[in-house]
């Protein structure tokens, strides 16, 4: 085997195993690859089998942006970048590529809802790929809030609710 064969076989098992190790699918921190097509905005309606997030006021505290940063680091920042740009270490051995979080004119007209359900449930629940996988049982629904309002905070143009 040469040596060009053996760096790649160690690159690509390299990229297994942070993989399996970061569970997240759409996304990753890898050195930021070429910029690619964005993906296309999730449809208007969701497969009528995906969960629906709760929707109790009494069970909704305000989500601390904060707070999310630091669970969006451990558990989205391999897929989706540090800064949202879809640039995480593991997102070059992705395909699809990850959603690029910064990039307002993609994120904005996401609802709330639908980031709920595609952090806890996987992208499945919305027609996405099994890559995101679903993180409903690491992160709590109120860690699940704090976690998107960092991501609106991430947008350029800014969310604007």
């Amino acid at each position: 085997m040469s040596e060009i064969q053996r760096t790649i076989l160690s690159a690509g098992i390299g990229a297994a195993l942070a993989l399996i190790a970061f569970g997240c699918g759409e996304s990753s921190d890898t050195p930021a690859p070429p910029k690619t097509a964005e993906p296309a905005p999730p449809s208007a309606k969701p497969p009528a089998t995906a969960p629906e997030a709760p929707s109790d006021p009494d069970t909704v505290v305000e989500a601390d942006a904060e707070l999310g940063k630091a669970d969006y680091q451990i558990h989205c920042a391999s897929c989706h970048g540090a800064a949202g740009d879809g640039d995480g270490p593991v997102a070059q051995a992705l395909n699809p590529k990850p959603a690029r979080h910064s990039d307002g004119a993609y994120m904005n007209p996401l609802t709330n809802d639908y980031l709920f359900k595609v952090i806890k449930f996987g992208g499945t629940s919305v027609g996405k790929s099994a890559m995101m996988a679903p993180l409903g049982g690491s992160l709590s629904d109120q860690q699940i809030r704090n976690v998107i309002a960092f991501i609106r905070s991430l947008a350029d143009p800014p969310y604007q609710p």
